[in-house]
């Protein structure tokens, strides 16, 4: 049985728990799908009126994804679609949550828990918390609606500061730029988030859906082409994606050639 991605419900809360925490929870992409089902069924249950995200643990949110699992599940552009479908399915599947989403935040937020937590209406953090997207690195292209994500929390400015640069955020700078909703005191952030949550799930659930959906819209843009959305897997092919999920497989710093 995989246990990565656990359950409870507090009254009409439900917690779920990224549950690798010897891996400073990082994901599989059968633990990323497990996930997207998973906030699908508790979204349908009509008691709760809030979901909170977090990881197992002190030392990690989610930093992103297994490395070790770069070479049988991302090594070329067929298994990198298929990835990042199933990634793209969670983060959908907390974005158009039917209820309002808290990521509860301790240590590293980093890649694709990064963008799991973009992708959730709050983001409570611990002072510890470590925010960043190392795609750079990887020579990863993050997807459209990632890069929505991430210019919708922070703007563009801040977006090209974390993917150009790699900067790793603390939770005072993440804070500052947006990323993130508040920081708690690291004795209090459960009791933070739990406050939280009560708070939207004694309001009226119809008005938190209006407005998440109200507020979403306002900043939509145009479809994009089919074209585009194949091309987003372009980096795939690339040797400069090769080298770097190798260099970073084998702990080595990648040397690119942009081809």
């Amino acid at each position: 049985m995989n246990n990565t991605i656990l359950v409870e419900r507090h009254n009409n809360v439900a917690f779920i728990t990224l549950n690798r925490p010897e891996k400073r929870n990082a994901l599989r992409q059968v633990d990323w799908i497990l996930l997207a089902n998973t906030i699908e069924s508790v979204s349908r249950e009509e008691e709760l009126r809030c979901l909170v995200i977090k990881g197992a643990g002190d030392a990690a949110f989610c930093a992103g994804a297994d490395i070790s699992g770069f070479e049988e599940e991302r090594a070329t552009r067929e298994k990198v679609k298929a990835y990042e479908e199933a990634t793209g399915k969670a983060f959908f599947a907390a974005h158009e949550c039917r209820l309002p989403v808290i990521a509860m935040i301790n240590g590293f937020c980093l890649g694709g828990g990064f963008e799991l937590a973009l992708a959730c209406d709050l983001r409570i953090s611990s002072p510890s918390g470590r925010f960043g997207i190392p795609a750079k690195n990887v020579g990863l292209f993050l997807s459209y609606g990632l890069l929505e994500l991430l210019v919708d929390a922070a703007g563009k400015p801040t977006a090209l500061e974390i993917l150009l640069e790699g900067q790793i955020y603390s939770a005072e700078e993440a804070k500052s730029k947006k990323l993130i909703t508040r920081i708690a005191d690291q004795d209090n952030l459960l009791e933070e988030v739990t406050s939280s949550a009560k708070r939207i799930a004694i309001g009226a659930p119809l008005a938190a859906h209006w407005h998440r959906k109200a507020i979403r819209r306002i900043d939509k843009r145009n479809p994009y082409t089919s074209d585009e959305m194949d091309a987003q897997y372009d980096y795939a092919d690339s040797d400069d994606y090769k080298e770097g999920y190798e260099a970073f497989l084998n702990g080595k710093k990648p040397v690119f050639r942009g081809q």
